[in-house]
């Protein structure tokens, strides 16, 4: 239950109190000072932009994110983007040469709306970065092994993306399990970011709760369910 797990988001099914008090034992594994910086994820494909420490806290206040996006990009030093997840796919994007970072959600929505791509423009236009300086880590989520999908997300697929058959295996009509982690993948490629600089964890969600909060798994079962946090910083500022 995400009352008794290092559960570090989703104010809606947890106590407040336990979130603030996760995410401060979290910070702390961190050498310095950091400030998280997060937001309320929509599925959507917006990225923001996090251009200062102030920018990236909540107001004291507010309960949990007020700010509406599901991709993140600084090159502030010492402010940690973090996304959360719990089946969805968390990609984080690092530009050595720029100190430039983006953490990015990129659930089925997002996915099919490219937003893995949208954040490297993003980080292009604001900072001058350039795919090939990129290096990508896309973590745990629910995989092709388990995550199965229903017409809507297959037939939505395939009207945005010509080659989309690849990403589906059917298991019954109308059904079928999708690689999120493949489509992402191949969309930073596309991207210009080279495929040696992607390192992927072949995690699933769904498979190993032991490990991992699943909102298919645990929402089914117990009716809530925990989130992950995945987050990227630099430590200092480009020189």
């Amino acid at each position: 239950m995400p009352q008794d797990a290092l559960n570090l988001a989703g104010f809606n099914e947890d106590a407040a109190e336990n979130i603030y008090e996760n995410r401060r034992r979290f910070l702390k594994l961190f050498r310095g000072e950091w400030t998280l910086g997060a937001c309320w994820q929509t599925h959507s494909a917006d990225v923001r932009i996090v251009k200062n420490v102030e920018d990236a806290r909540p107001p004291e206040a507010s309960l949990g994110e007020n700010v509406y996006c599901d991709a993140l990009t600084t090159n502030v030093p010492r402010i940690l983007l973090g996304v959360k997840t719990a089946d969805c796919v968390p990609v984080l994007l690092a530009d050595a040469r720029t100190r430039a970072c983006a953490a990015v959600h990129a659930g089925w929505r997002g996915t099919l709306q490219s937003i893995v791509r949208r954040a490297l423009e993003r980080m292009a236009e604001e900072y001058g970065t350039r795919a090939e300086d990129v290096r990508a880590a896309i973590g745990p989520a629910a995989l092709g092994c388990c995550y199965e999908v229903g017409h809507e997300v297959i037939e939505a697929f395939h009207e945005r993306f010509t080659d989309a058959d690849h990403l589906f295996r059917r298991t019954r009509e109308g059904h079928a399990l999708v690689d999120l982690h493949r489509a992402n993948r191949e969309q930073l490629i596309a991207g210009g970011v080279s495929g040696e600089k992607i390192h992927v964890a072949p995690l699933c969600t769904i498979c190993r709760p032991d490990l991992f909060f699943s909102y298919r798994r645990e929402k089914r079962v117990h009716g809530r369910t925990g989130r992950l946090m995945s987050v990227i910083g630099m430590m200092s500022a480009k020189r």
